[in-house]
């Protein structure tokens, strides 16, 4: 049975990762921060899929809680298969405004973590010759987006070269490169996304059925929709200053802040 590790599992594009393997057969070892919440989306899988789950709680930001995780990828005893590095959020205001320790944080959730979770998972999927690692990135990445799409241009471009260097080895890498998505990510964040339209809105379970096409197809990148698909193909020929002050646009200094206009 292929063992499925899902980091963020408790509720967003992890939870509906947690239930689009399910559905394949898949064990899974669901991680996050708040256990009960972990537990619920177990309950729920077990009962609709007969799905095996085991529940990890860790808060990765913790030194101890990261390291709990990367022992369990580690394990030769209990081999897991695929890696989704799922978790993460973002910050409300832009880079000169945030707190450099939010910055910090940020930084070592988007990219610190799914680094050393990676790094714990691939001596055993190398040595098996078989497996998979998901990394969710961003369409934030694709553009100058503030220091959360710094963060998500790292996701894909670690992902774009170590699809290369694991490829003798049959072990596949994927990015995932979601637009807009319902999740609690813009609540949590504090984000007011009110002005955008319906119709740049995704589904979690659709970004999750792309990827999961995807990922059997070995693609190297996944985009959801035909909108998202134009816009990640138009960006790359879009200069680069004129994008950045466009961009600059919609990041706006927070009310009783320097520099607000």
């Amino acid at each position: 049975m292929t063992t499925v590790l899902i980091t963020g599992a408790s509720a967003g594009l992890g939870a509906a990762f947690a239930r689009g393997f399910a559905a394949k057969g898949c064990a899974l070892v669901l991680v996050a921060r708040d256990k009960h919440r972990l537990e619920t989306v177990a309950e729920s899988l077990e009962r609709e899929f007969g799905a095996r789950c085991e529940v990890l709680p860790a808060d990765l930001l913790d030194a101890g809680g990261c390291a709990a995780v990367e022992q369990r990828l580690a394990d030769p005893t209990r081999p897991v298969d695929i890696l989704v590095n799922n978790a993460g959020f973002g910050l409300p205001a832009p880079f000169p405004y945030s707190p450099v320790e939010d910055e910090e944080r940020m930084l070592d959730l988007l990219v610190k973590v799914p680094l050393r979770l990676t790094h714990a998972a691939l001596p055993g999927l190398r040595e098996r010759r078989r497996g998979a690692v998901v990394n969710v990135s961003s369409v934030a990445g694709l553009l100058p987006t503030g220091t959360y799409g710094a963060a998500k241009a790292w996701v894909t471009a670690f992902s774009e070269s170590l699809r290369v260097d694991m490829e003798p080895y049959g072990v596949r890498v994927l990015a995932v490169v979601p637009g807009f998505t319902r999740t609690e990510f813009q609540e949590r964040a504090g984000m007011d996304v009110s002005a955008l339209r319906e119709a740049v809105w995704l589904e979690p379970r659709a970004v999750v059925a792309q990827a999961l096409k995807d990922l059997a197809r070995r693609r190297p990148i996944s985009v959801t929709g035909r909108r998202y698909q134009a816009y990640a193909l138009a960006v790359r020929h879009l200069p680069r200053t004129f994008v950045a002050r466009k961009m600059a646009r919609t990041r706006r200094a927070p009310a009783g802040r320097p520099g607000e206009r």
